[in-house]
């Protein structure tokens, strides 16, 4: 049951990402989008994102609710030494939240529009930066038990160049699946340009500030080369998604939106099993001392094995309803507003 729990908690992390992730970037596009063409974006975004948005934040619960119960120490160790990055990017949720919701349905259409639109673009941008904070912060190795001013332990644990890059990164990559996805989401031929061309700077992006994280970690020390690029499965890792990618751009103008998606999400999957399978079973890169890892530092086995059914019984009810809810949403009518 302990490698059920383990693949349950890196499966619900990839899939925030892919699905959840694709839902922030919709946000990064709009605001990237000239104020001519906003309106007919938004009109996309709405039909795309707008009745199962919420649902992915379901990915993130589950991701909490097993750090939370298997992994309370590393859960602890978060909650204590990145409380802020993480309060900014669970404040960045609600604001989106209630700004799209406010936005798209408020009775009321008044110049209170323009506040919520600027609320759900900055929240858009800022929840995935801080999101690949994090993640960054818990692989660069800047938490330090030996710490004593505020600043070391609550500051510069995740307000770091690495870290930054990290977040940059995922709020690119976000932009770029939200690109891909939206390309199938409209029949207007100027609006699959407009979106293909969104992928492409994203993508262009995506590249530009995964250099920059690699130039911070050689800089910090950070042996993320070797992580990605000494193993095996990470190299094959790293050639199949660079395969995928250009394959993607070969087929993105082919117009079948299932096969560009797929690729899309394929990349991002290779990304973090590069990443992971070297890392693993590393959870928290501590300075000078002993990484937090999922096999050392996991509660009891009565606790791992009571989680790993749950979850496995779980998914028997909450898979066919999730399904369900998509195929009917998507095969619902919207009136044009």
């Amino acid at each position: 049951m302990e490698y059920v729990v383990i693949a349950y908690l890196f499966l619900s992390i990839l899939l925030y990402v892919v699905l959840g992730g694709a839902d922030f970037g919709a946000g990064i596009i709009e605001l990237f989008t000239s104020a001519r063409n906003k309106n007919r974006t938004r009109d996309t975004l709405y039909r795309a994102i707008g009745p199962i948005w919420e649902a992915n934040h379901m990915w993130l619960i589950i991701t909490i609710v097993i750090l939370f119960v298997a992994y309370p120490l590393i859960y602890a160790e978060m909650s204590v030494y990145l409380h802020i990055p993480l309060l900014v990017m669970l404040f960045g949720i609600i604001a989106r939240g209630t700004a799209f919701v406010f936005r798209h349905y408020d009775a009321v259409k008044d110049d209170m529009q323009h506040l919520y639109n600027r609320i759900y673009f900055a929240s858009s941008f800022i929840t995935p930066l801080f999101l690949g904070i994090i993640a960054g912060s818990v692989i660069s190795g800047h938490i330090d038990h030996a710490a004593t001013s505020f600043a070391d332990v609550y500051i510069f644990s995740w307000l770091n160049w690495f870290s930054i890059g990290v977040g940059l990164f995922v709020v690119a990559l976000c932009g770029f699946l939200a690109s891909v996805y939206l390309i199938g989401e409209t029949d207007n031929p100027e609006d699959r340009r407009r979106f293909i061309n969104k992928a492409r700077h994203m993508n262009i992006a995506a590249v530009a500030s995964g250099v920059y994280v690699f130039i911070t970690a050689w800089i910090d020390g950070i042996p993320l080369v070797n992580w990605i690029f000494g193993t095996t499965i990470g190299l094959i890792a790293v050639i199949a998604a660079s395969i995928s990618l250009v394959v993607l751009w070969i087929l993105i103008y082919s117009g079948n939106a299932i096969i560009i998606r797929m690729l899309a999400g394929f990349q991002v999957t290779m990304i973090l099993l590069a990443l992971g399978y070297a890392h693993f079973p590393d959870f928290i890169v501590i300075t000078n001392g002993t990484n937090l890892t999922l096999m050392d530092h996991r509660a009891t086995m009565q606790t791992i094995n009571a989680l790993g059914w749950a979850l496995l019984i779980g998914t028997i009810f909450i898979i066919p309803a999730l399904f369900y809810l998509y195929y009917k949403f998507k095969h619902k009518e919207y009136p044009h507003e």
